[in-house]
C-alpha cells in the first residue's frame, strides 16, 4: 500500500485544505483506490538481440548440393585444412560446439554422398567439417522482435531471502522470414516486486530431436484429417497401420506407397504430409550445461516451418501434488494452424504432442493450472472471435467447447481472447484477456471466473487494464499490448506483456484492489 499512498499523497499536497493530516489522507486514499486501479509499469524492457544466433542446416537444392560436395571432395588435404581451420577458430567463439554442429549437418547429406559414389564413413574428419560448413548458416532468432511473454515459477527456488521469487519467462522470438521460436530468460523478483531479468549466456543451442516411438492410429489419423490431408490417402494408410505403430513402420509404409504412385506428384505430396505430421510428436532435450537463456525451441517439423507462436506456460499441480509445466502453442506451416502441447518438469527435456478434438482448433488455448472436479480445463477461441471453455479427461483431447464470453465493450468488439492460463485466487479464477477494438488496437482486460464452476463469470472490468501508451504503440505491429501468462507475487499481479510485437515489459497491479473492482461488476 505504501507506494499507492505516496502516489496519492503527492497529489493531495496541492489541496488547500486546513487540518488535513495523514489519517485523513488515508481515508481519501482508501476511497480513491476503490474507484480506480493503479497500474505500475516497470522500468524494465527486454529487447531483441541480433547477436543471438543459432547455426542451422542450409540446403539450397539437390543439384547445387551435389556440385558443392563433389568440388570439396576434390580438394587436397592441405586446402581442406587451410579452409576449415579459420572457420573453426572464428565460429567456436559464437557456438558452443561448432565441430559437433558441422558434423551433424554433414551427416544429413548421406544420400548425396551415395549418389556421388562415396560414403560418409569414408570421408576424413576435416573434409566432413568443411562440407558441413558449406551446408550451415547462422540464423538470428531475435533479429525482428521479442515479445508475447509468459511467466512461471522457476523449479529452483533455493538460496532466496523472504519475499523473493525466481521465475522463468518464455518469449516469442522472431527472426528472418517472420519465423517464430520459443526462447527463455530467468528473472528475479524481490520483496517489493522489482524485477531483474538476468543476463543471457554466451551461446544459443537448439535441442536434439527424438521422435516418439509409439503412435495411436485413431488419434493420429484424426489429426491428419484436421490437417486436410487427402481422405483417400488416409484410407489407404489406415488399412496398413496397426492400432499402435512406430515411426519406422509408418515411414516404411509411406515409402512403399510412394513407389506405387511415383507418377502422381500431388499424391506424393500427401504422403509427405503424413510424415510431416508424425514429426509433430517429439521429445527434445538440451544439454545439462546450458543456461535457460541458451535454449531455443525452434520449428522442427514441416508443420511448424513458418513458426511456433505464443507459448502459454503454466505451472500445473497434479492431484498427488506433483508439479509439471505445460505450455500450449500454435504451429504454423504457412496456411494451417496446429495447436500443440509441451510438457516439461525441468526445462531441459520437453515432450511435444499435437492437441486433438473439435475444441483444439485455432489459437488462444490456455490450460488451467489444476484439474477441477476431476477434469482438465482449457480456455480456447475456436472461432477466432469469442472465448470458449472445455473440460476433458485427457490433457491432449478436447471436445465440446462451450461459449464462455463474447465481445461486449467498444474496446473489444473485433475479437477477444485470453492472455495466458487462468490464475487461482481465493475469490475466483483471474483470466487476463485481450480485446481488439478500433484501429486494430489490442488492450488487456480482466475477467473473474467461479472457482468451482469456471463456466460462470462472476466479475469483469468494463475498461481495459492496460492500453498501449505513446511509448508502447510503435513497433513491429503497432498499437498492441499482449501477454501469454501472468503471476502473483507479494500481493500483486505481475503481467509481462509485449509492446507492439517488438519488445517486452512488465506491469503490476494490487491484487486485492483488482479483485474488489472485478466483483463490483458481477
Amino acid at each position: 500500500m505504501c507506494k499507492y499512498y505516496k502516489q496519492l499523497r503527492s497529489k493531495f499536497r496541492y489541496y488547500k485544505v486546513d487540518g488535513i493530516g495523514r489519517e485523513s489522507v488515508k481515508i481519501i486514499i482508501k476511497n480513491s483506490l476503490r474507484m480506480r486501479l493503479y497500474i505500475e509499469r516497470k522500468p524494465v524492457k527486454v529487447n531483441p538481440d541480433t547477436k543471438r544466433v543459432i547455426a542451422r542446416f542450409f540446403f539450397n537444392g539437390e543439384e547445387r548440393a551435389l556440385q558443392v560436395i563433389k568440388k570439396v571432395l576434390e580438394f587436397s588435404d592441405d586446402k581442406v585444412f587451410s579452409l576449415i581451420s579459420p572457420i573453426l577458430q572464428e565460429y567456436s567463439k559464437r557456438h558452443r560446439n561448432i565441430t559437433k554442429i558441422l558434423t551433424r549437418h554433414c551427416k544429413k547429406l548421406k544420400k548425396q554422398f551415395v549418389a556421388l559414389g562415396t560414403q560418409f564413413e569414408d570421408i576424413d574428419e576435416y573434409t566432413r567439417l568443411l562440407i558441413g560448413a558449406y551446408f550451415t548458416h547462422e540464423y538470428s532468432i531475435e533479429s525482428a522482435a521479442f515479445f508475447n511473454p509468459s511467466i512461471v515459477d522457476d523449479p529452483d527456488q533455493t538460496d532466496l531471502v523472504e519475499g523473493e521469487k525466481r521465475v522463468i519467462i518464455s518469449f516469442r522470438a522472431v527472426g528472418e522470414g517472420h519465423i517464430s521460436s520459443i526462447v527463455f530468460r530467468r528473472a528475479l523478483i524481490d520483496k517489493n516486486n522489482n524485477i531483474q531479468v538476468l543476463p543471457v549466456g554466451n551461446y544459443v543451442d537448439e535441442a536434439e530431436v527424438v521422435k516418439n516411438a509409439i503412435y495411436v492410429k485413431k488419434l493420429f489419423l484424426k489429426k491428419a484429417a484436421y490437417a486436410q490431408i487427402d481422405p483417400s490417402v488416409l484410407e489407404e494408410i489406415e488399412s496398413k497401420l496397426d492400432d499402435k505403430f512406430e515411426y519406422t513402420s509408418l515411414s516404411n509404409i509411406i515409402k512403399d506407397s510412394k513407389s506405387l504412385h511415383k507418377e502422381d506428384p500431388s499424391r506424393l505430396i500427401e504422403y509427405d504430409k503424413i510424415l510431416w505430421l508424425s514429426d509433430t510428436y517429439h521429445t527434445i532435450t538440451f544439454s545439462k550445461d546450458t543456461d535457460i537463456s541458451d535454449r531455443v525451441i525452434f520449428p522442427i517439423s514441416e508443420f511448424e516451418r513458418k513458426g511456433i507462436e505464443d507459448a502459454r506456460f503454466v505451472k500445473f499441480t497434479k492431484d498427488d501434488g506433483k508439479v509439471l509445466y505445460y505450455a500450449t502453442y500454435t504451429a504454423f506451416d504457412g496456411s494451417l494452424i496446429i495447436p500443440k502441447l509441451v510438457q516439461t518438469e525441468d526445462f531441459y527435456e520437453f515432450k511435444v504432442i499435437p492437441l486433438y478434438g473439435d475444441g483444439a482448433q485455432n489459437k488462444n488455448l490456455a490450460l488451467f493450472p489444476r484439474k477441477i472436479k476431476g477434469k482438465y480445463v482449457m480456455m480456447s477461441r475456436i472461432d477466432g472471435w469469442n472465448n470458449y471453455l472445455m473440460f476433458s479427461d485427457k490433457v491432449n483431447v478436447w471436445e465440446n467447447p462451450v461459449l464462455l464470453k463474447q465481445p461486449r465493450y467498444d474496446w473489444e468488439l473485433v475479437q477477444i481472447g485470453n492472455c495466458g492460463s487462468p490464475i487461482e485466487t481465493e475469490k475466483g479464477w483471474i483470466v487476463i484477456t485481450h480485446g481488439v477494438g478500433p484501429m486494430r488496437r489490442y488492450c488487456i482486460g480482466v475477467s473473474l471466473l467461479d472457482l468451482e464452476n469456471p463456466s460462470i463469470e462472476i466479475g469483469h472490468l468494463k475498461e481495459p487494464l492496460i492500453i498501449p501508451n505513446n511509448d508502447e504503440r510503435e513497433g513491429y505491429v503497432p498499437n498492441v499490448v499482449y501477454s501469454c501468462g501472468s503471476i502473483i507475487s507479494n500481493g500483486e499481479l505481475i503481467i509481462p506483456y509485449g509492446l507492439s510485437d517488438y519488445s517486452s515489459s512488465f506491469a503490476t497491479v494490487n491484487l486485492e484492489l483488482l479483485l474488489t473492482k472485478l466483483l463490483e461488476n458481477n
